[in-house]
This record gives C-alpha cells, sequence and structure tokens, in this order.
C-alpha cells in the first residue's frame, strides 16, 4: 500500500490528455485503447490480490497515463519511430512532469518498459536513454508494468499469455524471465479471455 496518498486525475480529464496530446485519430485509438486494456488487467489482478490491497486510484491513473510518451515518437508524417521507441517512458515521464503531476504518477511512464531496466542494462544495451534506473520500485507501479506485458500495440493489436511473454522475455537474460516468473506467482494471471471479448469480440 502507498503510504502518501496521490491526487490523481479522473478518467475523463486523462482522457482529455490523450486527446490533446495524439498527433492523429489513429494513434489516440492504438494508444489510449491499450492503456485501457492495460488498467482493464491491473485491477482484474488486484481483485485477485485480496486483502493485499493496492492504492486502486493510482494503480487506475498510472494504467491510463503509462504510454502517453509514445505520442512524442511520432513524426510529422505521422508515422511512429521505432528505432527510438524504448525513449516512451522517460518522454512521457517529462511530460507529465512539465504539466506539474507529483512524482508518483510520473513514474508509471519511466518505469514500465519491458520488467524493468537497470542502469547496467541501460549502458550494457547502449539505450538512447539517460543513465540510471527505471526499476519499478511500488507495489502499484510494479502491478502497471506487469498487466502491460499481457497487451502489445502491434500491428494488429494483440493480447499475450504469460508464456509468450516468457519465451520474448528470456532473450534479454534469464535474469529477466526470472523476474517475470516472480511475478506470475505474486500477482497471478489475468482472464484475457474477458477483455478479448470487449475488445476483440471475434476472437472471444
Amino acid at each position: 500500500m502507498t503510504d502518501l496518498r496521490v491526487a490523481v486525475p479522473t478518467d475523463r480529464q486523462i482522457r482529455a490528455l490523450h486527446e490533446r496530446y495524439a498527433p492523429t485519430p489513429e494513434a489516440f485509438d492504438l494508444v489510449h485503447t491499450h492503456c485501457r486494456i492495460v488498467c482493464g488487467l491491473a485491477e482484474q489482478l488486484l481483485d485477485g490480490l485480496g486483502a493485499h490491497a493496492l492504492d486502486v486510484e493510482l494503480v487506475r491513473a498510472g494504467s491510463l497515463l503509462h504510454d502517453i510518451g509514445v505520442y512524442r515518437l511520432y513524426g510529422p508524417s505521422g508515422v511512429l519511430d521505432q528505432k527510438n521507441y524504448v525513449r516512451h517512458g522517460v518522454l512521457g515521464y517529462e511530460l507529465l512532469r512539465d504539466l506539474g503531476f507529483p512524482e508518483a504518477l510520473c513514474r508509471f511512464c519511466s518505469h514500465h518498459t519491458g520488467v524493468g531496466l537497470s542502469r547496467e542494462d541501460v549502458l550494457q544495451q547502449g539505450l538512447p536513454l539517460p543513465v540510471g534506473n527505471y526499476l519499478a520500485e511500488t507495489d502499484e507501479e510494479r502491478l502497471v508494468m506487469y498487466a502491460d506485458k499481457f497487451h502489445s500495440k502491434t500491428s494488429p493489436p494483440t493480447f499475450v499469455s504469460a508464456n509468450s511473454y516468457l519465451a520474448g522475455v528470456r532473450r534479454f537474460g534469464e535474469d529477466k524471465a526470472t523476474r517475470f516468473m516472480f511475478m506470475v506467482a505474486e500477482f497471478g494471471e489475468p482472464d484475457l479471455a474477458v477483455l478479448e471479448g470487449e475488445y476483440q469480440p471475434g476472437l472471444a
């Protein structure tokens, strides 16, 4: 449970931010829908935690805001800069910080990539990021980061099973796979069929 209560924006206010910064309707639909799906996944996982309650409002706002930095990677032609996609977290952090949002909310943007990026990851992989640790630290940050792994903004967007994500993350090192498996054990696996039925009814 987060000790410091953070004033969080409403769903409507967050949607307005997405609409303000999305460069095209297509970008808005892709990113905002993904954030809504991650929010649904996180809430589903929260329900399974029972007595181990987290700050639900913070989790919801963090889920809905975590990818807002993606909009900053669209060029004038409306094409997403995939080469620098790893920067979307820090770009989102900077966007929310400059708007005056509290640190606890900004961090959902910069601390959700993969299963967490360490200073060593940034240096060893030569990532185009300021050198530092981008690891989820609070339970709320870890839950949003974990929920994010079950949906991908690929073309077309798709839901991802725990086994599929585990197979993919192993290419970054066994330590990453182990970290993910610990989160599976801690938070459980979401019922993807529920959200597939809502967002991709043809797949349900």
